[in-house]
């Protein structure tokens, strides 16, 4: 079955004055318009395209690469507001629609959304919508502590910064955990830090509990070495000195020069310490 959203590689089975056929092993066919087709290109031969919806409404295929996917986030931009809702740039010749009742709140002309792609089942179109949380799940989670994760920056709150977590899950980074910019829509790696009894994730940017000595050891060897051998920090040092310097808390700071100290990398004196 061809997906409709979604990447296929599809057969090249005739060439017509429209464009070139495709066909999946099921013998269902696409047209890929001619503005598409390749300068060189063999009957039977395989390709990927991608297969959305034209305005009538008709699958076809394209080699276009949009910034979503069908079942995908993206942060992606309004380009224009109608009396049936907004339409986004998603890399395509026809834009991807929102409609007024899938915003969490009103979209306007030229701001930037964090949105979920889906096939509408009663339409059969596809649609973006900014209300995220429909379409996260924590009852049956599929990670557990210390798990590596990726995460989706999507909003802030009062207590840290949602994330979706691996596109399944919610997930919440405290404001004690975040030692750089955060912008929603950014990508990266994650820990979970703990599951709670609610299956709420709380995330972590670094490694957990002993995981963390010896990334940000390496952090401080870096910040030694890019600085003549010396840094003007302590364990008494001010926690926002150390943030600001390091990026790191001051906590894990104080486990890293000490595992540094101890394999004898370091000294550690009274105006900071020097690269051995």
């Amino acid at each position: 079955m061809i997906k409709i959203g979604d990447y296929n590689t599809l057969e090249i089975i005739r060439e017509t004055e429209q464009g070139l056929y495709l066909a999946d092993e099921e013998g269902n066919e696409v047209l890929l318009p001619n503005r598409y087709v390749p300068e060189a290109f063999k009957i039977w031969e395989k390709m990927e395209v991608f297969v959305y919806l034209d305005n009538e409404e008709r699958p076809v295929a394209v080699t276009d690469k949009p910034y979503i996917t069908v079942n995908d986030f993206a942060l992606l931009r309004c380009s224009q507001v109608t009396e049936y809702g907004a339409f986004l740039d998603w890399g395509l010749v026809k834009e991807l629609f929102c409609p007024f009742k899938e915003q969490a709140f009103k979209m306007k002309k030229g701001g930037w959304f964090l949105v979920y792609c889906f096939l509408d089942e009663k339409t059969g179109r596809l649609v973006a919508s900014s209300k995220t949380n429909q379409f996260l799940d924590n009852k049956e989670l599929t990670v557990q502590q210390f798990d590596e994760v990726d995460i989706i920056i999507s909003h802030p709150s009062d207590i840290g910064m949602n994330v979706i977590v691996n596109k399944k899950h919610s997930g919440l980074i405290f404001k004690d955990d975040i030692y750089q910019d955060l912008s929603v829509g950014d990508r990266m790696k994650g820990i979970v830090k703990k599951v709670r009894p609610d299956n709420k994730l709380d995330i972590s940017l670094g490694q957990i509990g002993y995981r963390n000595i010896e990334p940000n050891a390496e952090t401080i060897l870096h910040e030694l070495e890019d600085n003549g051998g010396f840094l003007s920090l302590t364990d008494k040092s001010d926690p926002e000195t150390i943030k600001k310097t390091l990026q790191m808390s001051k906590k894990n700071f104080k486990k890293a020069i000490g595992a540094l100290y101890k394999q004898r990398l370091i000294e550690i004196k009274d105006d900071g310490i020097y690269l051995v």
